[in-house]
């Protein structure tokens, strides 16, 4: 069932055609994206569950080695920017688990959901529900999860001016000059005027980079928990397929993509399986980084913006504790406002999709559950909004359903 791959088949003189700084930018943008929040939720969800240093360093590992290297075939096998971390919303769930189970158990549970999801992508019972879910509430969903990212730039440009400001005013100036943005993509830009601030105010923080260098992954062998599969496997495996990849495959469809719904699922569920025995958390189809791949240039030349970060994030997965100590460094404005920047049309986008045309008022229910963000059943407010917005749209629209 799963989809064949792009012809003619990629060759490396065929990237160095493809390739552009339009590409590189938002591949590097997309990285930076990557590893720098998402990484802080790693650390907290796992220092608060009793894992030790190596262990972090590992699931780190795991989160950018492992996964950068699946980005890296994916992208290249299907000519489709298709960026591939890991489960933010399934971390914070594995969070309140580690309190009460062996981390070993959890690292069952992970195997558990990985090949849940080989089956279901096999089976290509995935890509039939996912479209069954109408677009305007996924999309509704996407801008829901991702509107965070708007308010947080606001509050940085409020909360620490000397460094967002003038962020934003270069973002802003290349953007409404033409002829200087081609040469240097805004966000790029966004990205040097804001280092430049952070060093001229003397708040990077060479301290908080720590002394390691190399990451040292640890071989974590799984302990089968019947507890551990019923509190976790099910909740992870709809994070994943609906949450997580909902949001990428809406995100990359709106883009003018056609992502390969199944191998996306089966290799999920493969490499799930992989980067659990370094104690990493379920492998995903990232919806904010493939949201910046997708954001500029040709459509069919974004892939090289996915094998960009799959290269850097195998890197960044081998040096971890440098990286990782380098972008916490930094002031939270810094990284809050790149994200917010990117994520500007991506947002534009979301709300069209979502609010005009049909399905508006299921997609308004989507987009104020998952606001909301009110986790119920251990499941993410994502998941619920989807739902209820699917509900609403069954009930009250269904002369507008196709």
């Amino acid at each position: 069932m799963t989809e064949p791959f792009a012809r003619p088949l990629t060759t490396p003189s065929r990237v160095a055609r493809d390739v552009g700084i339009v590409h590189l930018a938002n591949g590097l943008m997309g990285f930076i994206f990557a590893a720098t929040g998402p990484v802080a939720v790693v650390l907290s969800v796992g220092s608060r569950g009793g894992l030790s240093q190596a262990e972090l360093a590992s699931w780190v590992f795991g989160a950018f080695f492992v996964n950068g290297l699946l980005t890296l075939l994916a992208c290249w096998l299907y000519r489709t920017p298709l960026a591939f971390f890991w489960t933010i919303p399934g971390t914070v769930l594995v969070g309140p688990a580690l309190g009460h189970l062996r981390f070993d158990e959890v690292v069952g549970a992970f195997i558990a959901t990985g090949v849940l999801m080989v089956v279901l992508g096999a089976s290509g019972w995935v890509r039939r529900a996912m479209g069954a879910v109408p677009m305007p509430i996924v999309m509704a969903m996407v801008a829901g999860v991702f509107l965070r990212f708007g308010t947080d730039l606001i509050r940085s440009v409020h909360q620490d001016g000397p460094i967002a400001l003038p962020m934003v005013a270069a973002f802003l100036a290349l953007s409404a000059w033409p002829a200087a943005g081609r040469r240097m993509p805004p966000l790029i830009g966004a990205l040097l005027v804001g280092a430049l601030a952070v060093a001229v105010s003397g708040r990077f923080d060479p301290g908080a980079m720590g002394a390691t260098v190399l990451a040292q992954p640890v071989l974590q062998m799984p302990a089968w928990s019947w507890r551990a599969m019923v509190e976790l496997v099910v909740p992870l495996a709809i994070t994943v397929l609906v949450v997580q990849n909902g949001q990428g495959v809406a995100v990359l469809k709106a883009a003018g993509h056609d992502p390969p719904v199944n191998a996306v699922t089966m290799a999920c569920g493969g490499w799930s399986i992989a980067a659990a025995f370094v104690g990493t958390v379920c492998t995903c189809l990232t919806g904010p980084t493939n949201a910046i791949l997708s954001s500029s240039g040709e459509p069919t030349r974004q892939y090289t913006a996915g094998l960009v970060v799959g290269a850097l994030a195998m890197v960044f997965g081998l040096f971890s504790p440098l990286f990782t100590g380098a972008m916490l460094a930094t002031p939270p404005a810094f990284i809050a406002t790149l994200a917010g920047l990117a994520m500007l049309r991506v947002l534009q986008t979301a709300f069209g999709t979502a609010f005009e045309g049909r399905f508006a008022l299921g997609a308004l229910v989507t987009f104020l559950v998952t606001v909301a963000d009110i986790a119920v059943l251990s499941v993410g407010a994502a998941f619920w909004g989807l739902l209820a917005g699917f509900a609403v749209s069954w009930l009250l629209e269904r002369p507008a359903r196709t």
